[in-house]
């Protein structure tokens, strides 16, 4: 999980170097293309896939909803401090937890609830509407963290029907393909150095989510969860490093309330289905 969280922090670090001297929507799509490079296998595995139209549906939906994500989130990371982008980034497994309980039925104790307004609270805090000037870039992230939370739900959907290699997959193609109509619009020349440093994001964020299905394979969420914060500090040291991005306490502080609540939930969720599976003898009763 460590070098989960450092591989994604190399993917904000190059996203925030090449800034807005690419257009967004050919950023994003130039690094999920270069995916088809690192999925070719799992992808054309997808020629002998026989999924029902409803599943077919399913993947594209993911694939619009991912695809507006990944433009907003290209356009917070190159405008706004890293460790902004970072923080206000823990709000999506929030959206997910919502969207799990009014459109999937997993229901919503009050310490669920309570743990969301902790984590909404921590938003309010990094934002600080009135006390500091809120950038479009924020708001941007803001509908990152929405619509990632959505394409995470439509995945967790899919689960039922596909498996994790194929729902990646199709992602890879569905993003690829949605975007690349806008790109073509916006197209600007690209350098062998620009299309080479967006090769290397996809590489990082290919090892990242390697690496963080590694950790959930050795050990349960409950103990890779609370790691991910470290990512919000590998982020502000970047940022104030690489690009003399002063550190914000009031954003360390947000993004620890926000990782706290979401850990709580994590704990909670693990610790309810462990109440719930009966013990080896009960099941032969």
């Amino acid at each position: 999980m460590l070098a989960t969280t450092i591989s994604f922090v190399g993917v904000n670090i190059i996203v925030h170097f090449i800034g807005t001297s690419i257009p967004t929507v050919q950023n994003a799509f130039v690094r999920f293309a270069w995916g088809w490079l690192f999925l070719a296998p799992a992808i054309l595995a997808l020629r002998h896939r026989r999924f029902p139209p409803r599943v077919w549906g399913l993947f594209g939906l993911r694939g619009v909803v991912h695809a507006i994500a990944v433009i907003l989130w290209f356009y917070a990371m190159a405008r706004v401090p890293m460790a902004d982008v970072t923080a206000i980034g823990y709000l999506n497994p929030i959206v997910v937890t919502i969207g799990g309980a009014l459109l999937l039925g997993e229901g919503f104790a009050w310490r669920r609830g309570l743990a969301i307004v902790i984590a909404l609270i921590g938003g309010l805090i990094i934002l600080r509407p009135g006390l500091r000037e809120i950038e479009p870039g924020h708001i941007a992230q803001l509908g990152a963290a929405l619509f990632f939370g959505i394409a995470y739900i439509v995945a967790k959907g899919l689960t039922r029907f596909a498996s994790p290699g194929d729902i990646v997959a199709m992602m890879t193609v569905t993003v690829t393909l949605v975007l690349a109509p806008f790109a073509i619009a916006v197209w600007v020349p690209l350098t062998w150095a620009q299309v080479g440093w967006i090769g290397l994001t996809a590489a990082f964020a290919t090892l990242g989510h390697y690496c963080m299905t590694r950790a959930f394979a050795c050990a349960p969420v409950t103990v890779t969860q609370p790691v991910t914060f470290l990512q919000l500090v590998w982020a502000s040291m970047a940022g104030w490093l690489l690009f003399g991005e002063t550190v914000d306490p009031y954003v360390i502080l947000g993004g620890g309330l926000i990782i706290t609540a979401v850990s709580y939930m994590t704990w909670r969720e693990a610790a309810t289905r462990r109440q719930l599976t009966p013990v080896v003898p009960a099941t032969k009763v």
